[in-house]
């Protein structure tokens, strides 16, 4: 049995850049701190497909626009501090920055495709004239599962080791969130205190700031500042969904482009933690209401619904997690703060998954934030449908009776329906680049 406090601090965690690329520089970081780094050989990196997926064309934080999987492996190596988990390059330099260029550039580090791995894989393997050096992410981006040096496993720093024990309850919670109903997460929003609230709202001032810095440099795509643009124009009025695209798209922007501020993630994602929050935030300033306890509310159980999904549909897919489980999280959010009931915010859910279960994630990459922009304005959409009597029918494709019903077939059309899917998606992307294919 867990609290709404425990599944807060397991799902709901600061990244630094997108978590793919973070998790490679990661492990590899860990690696590397147990050997001479300059006296490096080859190094070699396994990794399954998914993680490759989207750690492939997304910028990395710190090196001004920069991505690719070798040179997060560089980074890791030549700047990066394990120790600070999902921001170990926090503490990237100019200097840094130039020693991993020139190791990638250098052609020691080797990629391999994992393809007997299900789940989240990072392996990396590296060799000088006199060691060798291992760590593996395994399950969650940021559990650092195993470190080795010539073979032989050593005692995982203090740090990573707690980490570790916390990720293997973070899978027994979602093992237990899935036998859940809508019903039981609701009732958990009366569970929280103030150090939840604090927690939360935290979590929005960290993401505000992206959207902030999005908005005003036109990081990115310039999705939320081409918006504003077209509002002044007055070529579009700003309503509720109009705000909520421009907020979180704003602030993937700024994430997906590499800027160096970390963001509140939710269920192992950044982009799930701006979208998850940030359209509530925006239609907050359209209603009137007593109490700001009653927005951090709703952003809890949209937290509680992204996790719930997810739960589902495994942390990395084929559908864009954004879309079909943060959004649906934040419709119900949304709902929340409406004033709907249990029933609305229900049929919030079912419309907007049946909206959107279509969208598929084709890697990370700064055109997330034109997805984000429409999950956000589909979740106010699937709200407002519902809170006037406007649900999917439960004959309709994918949806169902109940909406943990319709969550369920998000899920297992992820996870069991769209793994050709994914395939071929990595597939365009590799011929794109590289001009070969993933068999």
């Amino acid at each position: 049995m867990y609290k709404v406090k425990d599944i807060l601090q397991m799902e709901v965690t600061l990244a630094l850049g997108c978590t793919e690329p973070v998790a490679v520089a990661l492990a590899a970081s860990a690696a590397a701190s147990l050997i001479d780094r300059s006296k490096i050989k080859s190094v070699k990196l396994s990794i399954d497909a998914n993680m490759y997926k989207n750690a492939l064309a997304v910028s990395i934080p710190g090196t001004k626009g920069k991505c690719g999987v070798e040179l997060a492996v560089a980074l890791g190596i030549m700047a990066g501090d394990h120790k600070k988990t999902l921001e170990v390059l926090d503490c990237l330099t100019p200097e840094g920055l130039a020693k991993a260029e020139a190791m990638a550039e250098s052609k020691i580090i080797k990629t391999e495709l994992n393809r007997d791995i299900q789940g989240i894989y990072i392996n990396v393997f590296i060799e000088t004239d006199e060691d060798t050096a291992e760590a593996e992410i395994r399950m969650f981006h940021n559990n650092l599962s195993v470190m080795k040096k010539n073979g032989e496993k050593i005692e995982l720093d203090s740090a990573c080791d707690e980490d570790t024990d916390n990720k293997k309850d973070i899978a027994r919670m979602e093992k237990w969130l899935t036998t859940l109903e809508l019903s039981d997460l609701l009732l958990m929003i009366n569970d929280l205190d103030d150090e939840d609230f604090v927690f939360i709202k935290e979590g929005v001032d960290t993401n505000l700031r992206l959207a902030e810095f999005g908005l005003k440099n036109g990081a990115g795509l310039g999705i939320g500042r081409a918006l504003e643009r077209s509002i002044r124009s007055k070529l579009i009025k700003k309503d509720m969904g109009v705000a909520a695209r421009i907020l979180a798209s704003s602030a993937s922007d700024a994430r997906m482009s590499g800027v160096s501020m970390p963001a509140m993630s939710s269920a192992g994602s950044g982009n799930h933690g701006l979208t998850a929050m940030l359209p509530i935030w925006a239609v907050k300033d359209f209603i009137e209401l007593e109490s700001e306890k009653t927005v951090l509310e709703a952003i809890a159980l949209s937290h509680l619904v992204t996790a719930y999904i997810k739960a589902h549909t495994g942390r990395l897919s084929a559908i864009c997690g954004c879309s079909v489980a943060a959004g649906a999280g934040a419709a119900a959010g949304i709902t929340y703060m409406l004033g709907g009931t249990a029933n609305h915010i229900a049929g919030s859910i079912i419309n907007h998954t049946h909206d959107l279960a279509g969208v598929i994630c084709d890697g990370a990459k700064a055109g997330c934030s034109l997805k984000l922009a429409t999950a956000a304005g589909t979740a106010v959409t699937a709200s407002l449908l519902s809170l006037q009597g406007v649900v999917v029918q439960p004959t309709d494709g994918l949806s169902a009776d109940s909406p943990e019903q319709t969550m369920r077939n998000i899920g297992t059309l992820a996870s069991v329906g769209m793994v050709e899917t994914d395939r071929t998606i990595l597939n365009i992307m590799l011929e794109k680049q590289f001009n070969k294919k993933f068999d």
